[in-house]
């Protein structure tokens, strides 16, 4: 009965047994070893246990041998088929993914893998990238750290109800994308709620109205939420944005907001280190702070009160310094140019053109501008190409070239070669949309300076007379592989027509490499 107690398996396998003990032996030798020798000696092991164990049941040698025979046996027409077959498929997985390529930009295999593979095996999904919106609690760091080319607020978006709705009102078509809307949507719900909503029930009512599609709808979920909290700053932003059809209409709404906002503010600050949820409260507050007072900076700047707007700007930039990533001075920048303030702007772009900050179209073609400014009142083609430029021309012909290579939509709508129309509110640096938005409130700024124009029309072609690193597009891995395993494929098929025995000799070498215990015996007796 002892027999039969057990599992009614038989004794262990030999092998099994051996490889346990040389399993053994290795790791007390490996145990002083360096990290990656311990590695390399645990994977060897590893496939030598598994080799051991399950030769007898799978027969893996009499496997090798029968799919030996087997190829042994293939006629040179076989190789040939196959080898064209092979370079016919790579072929058109070559062609599909240049197309590809071409089109979108990406790798279709690489997309595919990344989208639906890097997940199966523990990786991180790649998501499309989310427009930049920042709020007050992040820190300069996470500024240097985000891409260039990269969906943006636009700083100096227009108002929609006195400036976006007015053009519709004229011409009947829409001014803004159903994606620009959206985005300025996600924008609202992250700058002006919290966590801390469903406490104030004003505030929970303006939760829902950035979420609605319709603006009236939204405008009505203001005049509630103002009914529950005459003090509900939130609301009269949505007011000032969309319902105010003019700038002083607007500017009246976003003063009211102030007050409603510091109060708010300071009553923040009070208690922001009492819970986690005080802090995201006051990160919201500052964030509704900062941005009335931006938008009243900007309403100053658009009825012509252009210092009091410079001095808003410059006393909420010290007020807040970490909100460089929120693109202030490039309002600022415009305002100065207004003023015709250069030595202001310069100032400026010395604290702001610095290589570890994202650069703009602002922040280049301004830079351009003022070395511009200096030489091109004088500048003449005919002229430059007889004695050749000055040290000064060549400063701005640079400045031009990077502003170029940063932007290169820029300048055909400075030179009026392209229509202009009103700005989105959301920018892709270095794309049309940043160009649109740049030259809708700075081509006057140009034509102000006599001949700036002149010398950008002059030079900015030559921008692009040697390859530009800006966008430099490397063909990707997969693309270099179809067309190699394509190629390789077209080779070996051409030598299987022309010569076929020498062919399978070769093959039958390649068994030799792949299968060296089976193949000598099979292939000497085939």
């Amino acid at each position: 009965m002892a027999d039969s107690g057990g599992s009614g398996r038989g004794p262990p396998c030999p092998g099994a047994a051996a490889a346990l003990r040389r399993w053994e032996h290795l790791r007390r030798r490996a145990a002083g070893a360096a990290p990656w020798a311990r590695g390399l000696l645990a994977v060897a092991a590893g496939l030598g246990l598994f080799y051991v164990v399950l030769r007898v049941p799978l027969r893996l040698r009499d496997s090798l041998a029968a799919v030996t025979v087997f190829l042994s046996t293939l006629t040179p027409k076989f190789y040939f088929a196959l080898t064209v077959t092979s370079s016919f498929i790579s072929g058109l997985i070559f062609v599909f993914e240049w197309w590809h390529f071409r089109k979108y930009g990406t790798s279709f295999i690489e997309q595919v893998s990344v989208s639906h593979l890097r997940p199966l095996i523990g990786g991180t999904e790649s998501s499309p990238p989310a427009p930049a919106a920042f709020s007050a609690g992040e820190s300069e760091t996470s500024r240097q750290s985000m891409p260039e080319c990269k969906v943006w607020r636009n700083p100096l978006n227009l108002f929609r109800g006195a400036e976006y709705s007015r053009y519709m009102w004229v011409t009947g078509k829409e001014p803004l994308t159903y994606y620009d809307m959206n985005l300025s949507a996600q924008d609202h719900q992250n700058f002006f709620t919290c966590d801390t909503d469903a406490l104030r029930p004003s505030d929970t009512v303006m939760q829902k109205a950035w979420r609605e599609r319709n603006p009236q709808a939204r405008i009505k979920a203001a005049y509630q939420a103002l009914e529950l909290n005459n003090d509900c700053a939130t609301a009269y932003v949505l007011l000032a944005e969309e319902e105010a059809t003019t700038i002083v209409d607007a500017e009246r709404y976003f003063k009211q907001a102030l007050k409603a906002g510091e109060m708010i503010y300071r009553k923040s600050q009070n208690c922001h280190s009492q819970s986690p949820q005080h802090e995201a409260q006051l990160r919201r507050d500052t964030n509704v702070l900062v941005y009335v007072k931006r938008r009243l900076a900007m309403c100053a700047r658009k009825l012509g009160r252009i210092r009091e707007a410079v001095k808003m700007m410059r006393d909420l930039m010290k007020e807040f310094p970490l909100l460089s990533m929120l693109n202030i001075h490039e309002n600022l920048l415009e305002a100065l140019l207004e003023l015709q303030a250069y030595a202001d702007v310069q100032a400026v772009l010395a604290k702001y053109d610095d290589i570890s900050l994202p650069k703009s179209a602002a922040i280049c073609y301004t830079a351009a501008l003022l070395k511009a400014r200096a030489v091109s009142e004088r500048f003449s083609p005919e002229t430059a190409s007889k004695r050749g430029l000055s040290t000064a021309e060549i400063n701005a012909v640079e400045a031009i070239h990077r502003a170029v290579e940063f932007n290169p939509h820029v300048p055909k709508y400075l030179l009026e070669m392209k229509s202009l129309v009103l700005p989105p509110e959301h920018i892709l640096k270095r794309g049309d949309s940043e160009a649109v938005a740049y030259a809708f409130f700075h081509l006057q700024h140009w034509k102000r300076i006599e001949g700036a124009l002149n010398l950008l029309h002059c030079t900015w072609e030559g921008t692009f007379h040697e390859v530009s690193v800006y966008p430099q597009k490397e063909l990707p891995f997969f693309i270099h592989f179809t067309a190699g395993l394509c190629s390789f494929s077209a080779m070996l098929a051409l030598l299987t027509h022309q010569f076929p025995e020498l062919m399978v000799l070769f093959a039958k070498a390649v068994l030799r490499v792949l299968w060296p215990v089976t193949a000598p015996s099979v292939l000497a007796s085939s």
